[in-house]
């Protein structure tokens, strides 16, 4: 199952990104986390040090590789070069699952923490004035929409701050959103910018309280988010205790907490695939990126790179 993080920044979407990746790897649950936030803080809130983090392989620096990987035998899609972040797979594409063995985990996929762990990467000297964030982003969309996963499989991805990702179509690619909100009116509004734009595509989104201090901010949250609101996690001496360089056991995380994380790992389980939706807007926001700037970029029409035949699903994984 996918699962994105979303809210406002410093909301502590990449701590609850943290949290949550530990506790359904301590199930032994096959999980792979990714960060795709251009401010790279996942590894480092997983316990990674500084210089452990930086020397990470990025994502977004081995795009050409990753393309060359997924594109296969897919007779649709001329070269690597031709394929675009919304580019869907089909027939003769390579698939990946949640922990299979492939060159593209094998170069890029460390252990972090005890969680297997991709980057982005962040935004290096050259890229500044001359590249946006989606450039950096492309692989994971790409990732995304050539996975097939499984109940009981995760995928949890630390994405960027706000609403940036209705940019592409990456907001579809999740079975459950979970959108961190702190009782702020700042915190709410990224949350009413959220829902508002996910609603129109079916995109589950459950809101996670953050840093709740007592039942007065329980009670904004509901009056502000009304049924979306999952659960809340309070505010904990365990995260401030890791965020000062002494992290422990996650045994250690208080109760309340721990069942917080319970309830979102509920959530995610009782979601229902719906692959025949979800290779339908990779199509379809891949025909809007085409008409939109990727035709005259790449040189070719490349609504000829969908497959009309192909539905993504466990039955069509490759290993």
């Amino acid at each position: 199952m996918k699962i994105a993080l979303v809210g406002k920044g410093g909301s502590g979407k990449t701590t609850l990104a943290a949290l949550l990746a530990r506790h359904l790897a301590g199930s032994g649950a096959p999980l792979l986390a990714v960060d795709a936030d251009i401010n790279q803080h996942l590894a480092a809130a997983l316990g990674a040090a500084e210089d452990e983090a930086v020397l990470l392989p990025a994502l977004g620096d081995h795009l050409s590789a990753i393309k060359e990987h997924l594109r296969g035998s897919n007779p649709r899609i001329s070269s690597a070069s031709a394929m675009v972040k919304t580019t869907p797979p089909g027939r003769g594409s390579r698939l990946l699952s949640v922990t299979g063995a492939n060159p593209i985990y094998d170069a890029l996929v460390r252990e972090v923490g005890g969680i297997r762990l991709a980057v982005t990467g962040p935004f290096a000297t050259e890229d500044l004035g001359v590249a946006c964030y989606h450039s950096k982003v492309g692989a994971v969309e790409l990732l995304l929409n050539h996975m097939i996963d499984g109940p009981g499989e995760y995928v949890v991805v630390d994405m960027t701050a706000g609403a940036d990702s209705f940019a592409s179509g990456l907001f579809t690619r999740f079975d459950t959103t979970f959108l961190v909100c702190e009782p702020t009116l700042r915190s709410v509004g990224v949350y009413r910018q959220y829902v508002g734009y996910a609603r129109d595509f079916g995109v589950r989104v459950h809101v996670v309280g953050n840093k709740v201090d007592d039942e007065s901010d329980v009670d904004f949250l509901r009056t502000h988010v009304g049924d979306d609101l999952l659960t809340w996690m309070g505010r904990s001496a365990y995260v401030k205790a890791a965020e000062r360089g002494t992290p422990q056991p996650l045994s250690v995380l208080e109760t309340a907490n721990r069942d917080a994380l319970d309830t979102m790992r509920e959530a995610v389980d009782a979601c229902a695939k719906d692959w025949a939706t979800y290779t339908r807007q990779a199509v379809e926001f891949h025909l809007r990126n085409a008409t939109a700037w990727a035709n005259e970029k790449v040189g070719e029409d490349l609504a000829d790179q969908v497959d009309p035949d192909f539905v993504l699903g466990p039955e069509v994984l490759v290993h």
